[in-house]
C-alpha cells in the first residue's frame, strides 16, 4: 500500500489589496517673488518676477486624478527711476507652441526666473513640467531693449564651454 507524502501545494498567491491613492483637494505651489537690479545696457534696471497659483487656469490632473493649480507668472522690468519698461504676465498657453501635446495637457507652469544679460538682451529661463516629477521642458524667454520677446525651446545642455546653439525653435511676439 502507497501513501501519498507531500502536502497539496497551491497556486493561490496572496498579496496585500493596493488601495488605490484618492485624490486630494487641487496642489498649488506657493507664491514667490524674486526682486534683483541688474546692469543692461549702461544702466541699472529692476527686474521683478511674481508667480502665483490661478484658480482661473485650468487645472492639470496627474495619472491618479490629483489637481494641480497652473500658475500666472509677471515679469516687470523698470528703469532706476521708478518707470516702467517692460511688464508682462505669461501663462502656460503663451509657450503651448513650445510643448508637446503630454505638457500641454498634464504640465504645470512651474518655473521663470532671470537668467542673465546677453548684450542687448535679457534672457530668462522657463519650464513646464510634470507635477511632483523631475520631467519638464525648458524654454528661453530673451527681452530686447526694444521690448521685443523671443521664445525658444531650450534644447542646449548647460555647459560652461559650449556657445548656445542659435537654430533652436523661435518665434518672436
Amino acid at each position: 500500500m502507497a501513501a501519498c507524502g507531500g502536502k497539496k501545494k497551491s497556486e493561490d498567491i496572496i498579496a496585500p489589496k493596493v488601495e488605490k491613492v484618492k485624490p486630494k483637494a487641487p496642489i498649488s505651489m506657493q507664491e514667490y517673488t524674486d526682486d534683483r537690479d541688474v546692469e543692461w545696457i549702461g544702466k541699472t534696471y529692476h527686474v521683478a518676477i511674481n508667480r502665483r497659483p490661478a484658480d482661473s487656469l485650468s487645472m492639470v490632473k496627474d495619472e491618479n486624478g490629483q489637481k494641480y493649480v497652473d500658475n500666472i507668472f509677471t515679469v516687470a522690468v523698470s528703469r532706476s527711476d521708478g518707470s516702467v519698461f517692460f511688464s508682462r504676465s505669461f501663462t502656460k498657453k503663451d509657450l503651448n507652441s513650445y510643448l508637446d501635446d503630454d505638457f500641454r495637457k498634464t504640465g504645470l507652469f512651474e518655473g521663470l526666473v532671470f537668467d542673465k544679460v546677453d548684450g542687448d538682451w535679457l534672457v530668462f529661463a522657463a519650464s513646464v513640467g510634470h507635477p511632483q516629477t523631475d520631467e519638464y521642458i525648458p524654454m528661453v524667454i530673451r527681452l530686447s531693449r526694444m521690448g521685443n520677446l523671443v521664445i525658444k525651446r531650450d534644447v542646449q545642455m548647460d555647459t560652461n564651454n559650449v556657445e548656445k546653439a542659435d537654430s533652436l525653435d523661435e518665434d518672436e511676439i
